[in-house]
């Protein structure tokens, strides 16, 4: 096992970009215990539930996670498991997990996030048998590579890199058995939204010229130029947290426009509310039902501000682009 490397970073942004992984685990923690969806690892990232989350908050979680689920099953499906993916800004994500126990894994599931945030995953799944284990069940040998901000196996890797720095995130990738000729999944929550326009058009730029066939799933800030738009940019400015392409936030066309210049062939968006109402209804309607709603108007005010944008090129012809809700 490599030696620990120390990881010095005084940049308070993005300390302050760090810290939102922290809160978003902490409220998929609450809302998974509240019943909202299952997620069975979450509680070995963040062990206690916390404080009581507002039902507006967990209804909007809900439908992160079920509008991103959905696409992301959709090209799994599609391309019948023969293929990568790359979570990037993964956070305390579980999604690896997920689909280990739906047996839906893909031939490689890669994330990246700072080293940081990746040194303290590695330690969580290293000491806590129900993640490690997994991991270990389809790896091929007796040994994985294991280092402070590395995990590397068979079908799952977990990588520190900063997303802004795309030669040193192209070389760590491909080191670790990146396949440009495989058909890729690249997906970001409430990532891009913390680089400057022109550093998330870069790295949207790399991935298109990377892989022939893919798809890139984006959730993140929707029609951010109206007043409840500037609340939520004044609430994150108060914890030094810059919203620094939120440019690229102001509609669903410049969401897809972002793409569309960037070298993909098709983008879509939705804003979260339209997702909403076409997630499967029956499960909406059990969900709906674990709390009392008190304030509709809120939730629809919040669903209006965040979308799923989703792009896709396909040089092998499986109907990517028909891929949607």
């Amino acid at each position: 096992m490599a030696a620990r490397q120390p990881f010095i970073d005084t940049d308070t942004a993005d300390e302050a970009v760090r810290a939102t992984c922290d809160d978003a685990t902490i409220c998929k923690r609450f809302a998974t215990s509240k019943g909202y969806w299952k997620d069975s690892c979450l509680q070995y990232f963040v062990r206690n539930v916390g404080e009581r989350k507002a039902p507006e908050i967990n209804r909007g979680y809900y439908a992160r996670v079920k509008g991103v689920n959905l696409l992301l099953d959709a090209f799994l499906e599609k391309t019948e498991g023969h293929c990568q993916v790359i979570n990037l800004g993964a956070g305390l994500d579980t999604t690896f997990w997920r689909l280990k126990d739906e047996n839906l894994l893909p031939r490689k599931f890669f994330e990246v996030d700072f080293p940081t945030v990746v040194a303290r995953k590695i330690h969580s799944i290293k000491t806590k048998p129900p993640l490690s284990k997994p991991i270990i069940d389809v790896h091929s040998t007796d040994s994985l590579l294991l280092e402070s901000h590395v995990l590397d196996s068979d079908r799952y890797c977990i990588l520190g890199a900063d997303l802004r720095n795309i030669s040193s995130l192209d070389e760590k990738l491909k080191r670790f058995q990146l396949d440009p000729e495989l058909p890729t999944l690249l997906f970001s929550e409430c990532v891009l939204v913390y680089m400057t326009p022109s550093q998330s058009s870069n790295l949207v730029h790399w991935a298109a010229e990377t892989f022939h066939t893919a798809m890139f799933i984006n959730y993140e800030q929707v029609n951010m130029s109206d007043r409840f738009g500037q609340v939520m940019i004044e609430n994150l400015q108060r914890r030094q947290c810059t919203l620094a392409g939120v440019e690229v936030c102001q509609s669903l066309d410049s969401q897809k426009e972002r793409f569309l210049k960037t070298g993909w062939e098709h983008a879509n968006a939705l804003d979260m509310m339209t997702v909403y109402g076409v997630l499967p209804q029956d499960d909406v309607a059990r969900m709906e039902r674990l709390e009392f709603l008190d304030e509709n108007e809120l939730l629809q005010q919040l669903l209006q501000h965040y979308c799923i944008c989703w792009a896709t090129k396909d040089k092998l012809n499986l109907g990517l682009s028909q891929l949607a809700f």
